[in-house]
């Protein structure tokens, strides 16, 4: 009986190794990214492509582990909820008073520490942002938040609001 669930269970594993989920790779930079509609400098921009842009852009660069299933599947399904909180790709089409809460909410990932994901700072050792990193993207995120409030008249209610 165990020698017939091992063999099932090796079988299992070997087919769905055929079995790989579409992979978050776009050719182009989208009229949408965030970098065609604001100001974004480069060093601001080195750390969101090295710590964020896997999973909140439309283009993920994947691991040697992603060709491993049911890894790729797992890694997928973060990149898919990753993206649907805040996609940096797609960034310029959100109204602006999503804009100004997603970028709210990065001022409050960096200061409380929750983004990158644990696992993704240790599976990607270089992803981990210093305190002084942390300052430069949160103060980038909060000025340029400040400017889509005045100049999209969002008062202090609605900027607090879940817009989406």
């Amino acid at each position: 009986m165990i020698k017939r669930f091992l063999i099932l269970f090796t079988a299992a594993l070997i087919l769905i190794q055929f079995i790989h989920p579409k992979e978050n790779r776009s050719v182009s930079i989208s009229p949408n990214d965030i970098t065609n509609k604001f100001q974004v400098s480069p060093q601001v921009l080195s750390l969101l492509k090295n710590s964020c842009y896997d999973c909140h852009s439309n283009n993920t660069n994947y691991p040697w582990y992603n060709y491993v299933q049911p890894i790729a599947w797992w890694l997928q399904y973060h990149v898919n909820e990753g993206k649907s909180e805040l996609n940096f790709s797609e960034f310029g089409g959100y109204s602006a008073k999503k804009q100004y809460h997603k970028l709210k909410s990065i001022v409050e990932s960096q200061r409380d520490n929750w983004m990158p994901l644990g696992i993704y700072r240790w599976l990607h050792r270089d992803a981990a942002l210093s305190d002084s990193q942390k300052l430069l993207i949160s103060g980038w995120a909060d000025s340029l938040a400040q400017k889509i409030k005045v100049e999209n008249n969002i008062s202090i209610e609605e900027g607090h609001k879940m817009i989406y």
